[in-house]
């Protein structure tokens, strides 16, 4: 059975890119280029499903927002 899941892409400061997916808390990973975060992330979320037995709860993609705050 195919599960489609939105995945959130973010590059540190040190120019990792860091993959995290929102509907399966604690599904995150990092790489060094895009083309191994896409393989790694997809590996993470095959290890969450086998870990969480619970059903997939798929979210609705709305958008991404920045938000500023001051400190």
């Amino acid at each position: 059975m195919n599960h489609d899941f939105n995945v959130v892409v973010e590059q540190d400061g040190e120019g990792y890119f860091l993959a995290s997916v929102p509907s399966r808390p604690g599904c995150h990973t990092q790489a060094r280029t895009l083309a191994e975060l896409r393989v790694r992330i997809r590996e993470a979320i095959e290890l969450c499903l086998e870990v969480e037995e619970d059903a997939v709860e798929p979210l609705d993609f709305v958008g991404v927002e920045k938000v500023t705050v001051v400190r």
